[in-house]
């Protein structure tokens, strides 16, 4: 007996797409309640924000398309049809769906995995596995990696692994290698050739060194924090000032990806103007050419932390700690709207009511407004 292809209208496409959206719930609650893996929704969020984005673009589809397109598109198909018949050689049709999902090639030159699921009447979910949140033992180990690497960031998955067995977690370097991953961590000890850049994404050079800062909106700095949840988790940009420690926006998201960051940014430079120079970490989201040309388009310089170079960024670094310690981990936030309505009055507790010995106990607001209107004077 064959399985039939899962299929997903599109209502209920755009419903889980604008939940996700939304924000409200983590990925992890979001597959619980509509049983759908948490790629499908991290790829329904992503088509439906560029989706909305082309409906104000003012573009329409073309109408029809030219004789010598139609040719072209006549003679890819051909070519299609010729690699989908050498992937039929094999006799799937008497297969069980067990063996068809292992004909499926992850790395095939041609043939995605979608459709490769399509040519053996098995749904991609089927090929990925069952959806599946993380387990709550999984969930508590994250929350205890993440406590443990503010205060050892140095720490990779071998040491971290070593670290919970001796606390009497019984684990394996595999499985926190892959918890580290998800979560963002990786150690910030210098490797050779750790990761290899995105072709398309430039790495801008670090401008910080022995630059002396003590001004507002003369650098500004951003970067991405795990937000442990009850359920699941959440992802954390924030954008600071500098010289004077104030957060001058942040955004909660469920995905990791750029769009979150950029709208971060935005609310930054809208309410506070631009800064001389912003500073990030090598993330993909920050290298991303949307990114960077928001800032640049601005007339912004970039900066770039080096690779493990957390010292870099020191400032942020701070924040996070800061801010998990007497906020994130006394509360379990249950849904998205607790940890943005948590967080939002930490935030505003450390801009305006924290003093910090840096600032010769003034607050970041204190500091921050304070050195401007001094600045206004003397020009």
């Amino acid at each position: 007996m064959t399985g039939k292809r899962k299929r997903y209208s599109a209502e209920f496409k755009a419903k889980v797409a604008l939940e996700a959206i939304r924000g409200e719930l983590t990925v992890s609650q979001l597959v619980a309640k509509h049983g759908v893996h948490q790629t499908l929704i991290n790829a329904w969020k992503k088509q439906a924000m560029e989706g909305m984005a082309g409906v104000f673009s003012g573009k329409a589809e073309a109408a029809e398309t030219s004789h010598q397109g139609e040719v072209e598109k006549l003679h890819a198909m051909i070519g299609q049809l010729v690699v989908e018949r050498g992937f039929f050689a094999q006799g799937l049709r008497s297969m069980s769906i067990g063996r068809r999902r292992e004909l499926v090639e992850a790395d095939h030159p041609r043939l995605s995995i979608t459709r490769q699921c399509e040519l053996v009447s098995i749904s991609r979910s089927s090929y990925y596995g069952p959806a599946k949140g993380e387990p709550a033992e999984n969930l508590e180990l994250m929350r205890l990696i993440d406590g443990q690497f503010l205060e050892t960031p140095w720490y990779g998955s071998r040491q971290m692994t070593r670290h919970l067995r001796r606390h009497g977690h019984q684990v394996n370097r595999k499985r926190v290698r892959r918890l580290m991953v998800r979560m963002g961590l990786q150690a910030v000890y210098q490797r050779p050739k750790t990761t290899v850049p995105h072709p398309e994404h430039k790495v801008w050079p670090y401008l910080l060194r022995d630059l002396t800062i003590d001004r507002p909106n003369q650098v500004w700095c951003s970067d991405i924090t795990y937000i442990p949840m009850r359920r699941g988790f959440l992802y954390l940009v924030a954008v600071m000032d500098w010289a004077t420690r104030k957060v001058l926006s942040w955004r909660l998201s469920n995905t990791m990806d750029f769009a979150f960051c950029i709208e971060a940014v935005e609310e930054a430079m809208a309410r506070y103007g631009r800064p001389d120079i912003f500073n990030t970490d090598q993330g993909s989201q920050f290298t991303s050419p949307r990114f960077t040309g928001l800032l640049t388009a601005a007339g912004i310089r970039v900066s770039m932390d080096g690779r493990g170079r957390w010292m870099d960024n020191v400032f942020i670094e701070r924040l996070w700690r800061s801010m998990k310690y007497e906020c994130v981990y006394l509360h379990a936030f249950e849904t998205g709207s607790e940890a943005r309505a948590g967080i939002g009055h930490w935030i505003d507790y450390y801009n305006h009511e924290r003093p910090h010995s840096a600032l010769g106990g003034r607050t970041p607001a204190e500091a921050y407004e304070g050195t401007r209107d001094q600045i206004r004077l003397a020009a």
